[in-house]
């Protein structure tokens, strides 16, 4: 059994599309997606539209949710929802928040029990993106069974073996390789290359590889769609994956 894992493509379908290529070039017919798919100033409808069409088994993503609250409750401005159509819109509201796929894997996008979650990562309180301690991330893992666990959320690829001998495995971000918050307390995250990444899991034996995979772009105009809509630090963290703030 082999497949590969995508997250947070965040509208971005240049990206999408060389990680799709380059799933296909090595021979890979079986792809999970683990949300946050469109949200963000750049190609919301084209990039649902692509992946609407090729029906990967997805869960949803916290911006997936955050998108069908505004569907439901009427309107909004933001730019996102603003290309986005009725199909769409019920695609991300019949996705669900985890999923078994092939009884072997569990799917989430933040943690199990919170789509919004830093879990393999956290926020230090200099606003540093720091790994989590084991305790932490096992605590997050409880009574999941599968010995394979994939989240996203944080963009931050990263690979953790349980003490158990669960893998848990976030793939990056296939869109966006950086952006900041202000929650906890103001933050910065930058994976430090504008690639896009995902990960390849194969099951050997009683246990499972994981490879996480960057994969070149021209991401161009995605850097420069972000910079012309005012988003700053997108456009930065597309361009070099690397954030720099407005003004800085």
């Amino acid at each position: 059994m082999k497949f590969a894992a995508i997250a947070d493509v965040h509208g971005n379908r240049p990206a999408l599309e060389a990680v799709l290529a380059d799933i296909a070039a090595l021979g890979i017919n079986e792809v999970v997606n683990l949300g946050d798919h469109v949200s963000g100033p750049l190609e919301a409808a084209r990039t649902a539209d692509l992946l609407i069409e090729r029906g990967f088994p997805s869960v949803r993503g916290d911006q997936d949710r955050i998108l069908v609250e505004l569907w439901q409750a009427g309107t909004s401005a933001r730019s996102d929802f603003q290309q986005l159509e009725r199909k769409h819109f019920g695609w991300m509201a019949s996705m669900p928040p985890t999923l078994r796929y092939r009884e072997q894997v569990f799917l989430c996008h933040g943690s199990p029990g919170d789509d919004a979650a830093f879990w393999l990562d956290h926020i230090a309180d200099d606003g540093s993106a720091r790994p989590s301690g084991i305790e932490a991330i096992e605590a997050g893992a409880e009574g999941i069974d599968a010995r394979l666990i994939l989240c996203a959320h944080t963009h931050i690829p990263r690979i953790v073996r349980l003490r158990d001998g669960r893998m848990v495995v976030n793939p990056g971000s296939v869109g966006l390789p950086g952006y900041d918050g202000k929650a906890p307390v103001p933050y910065v995250v930058e994976v430090g290359t504008p690639h896009a990444c995902y990960a390849i899991l194969e099951h050997a034996g009683e246990g499972w590889l994981a490879t996480l995979r960057y994969v070149p772009y021209d991401n161009t105009a995605m850097a420069a769609l972000a910079r012309s809509k005012g988003m700053l630090t997108w456009a930065s963290a597309i361009a070099t994956g690397w954030v720099q703030r407005e003004g800085g």
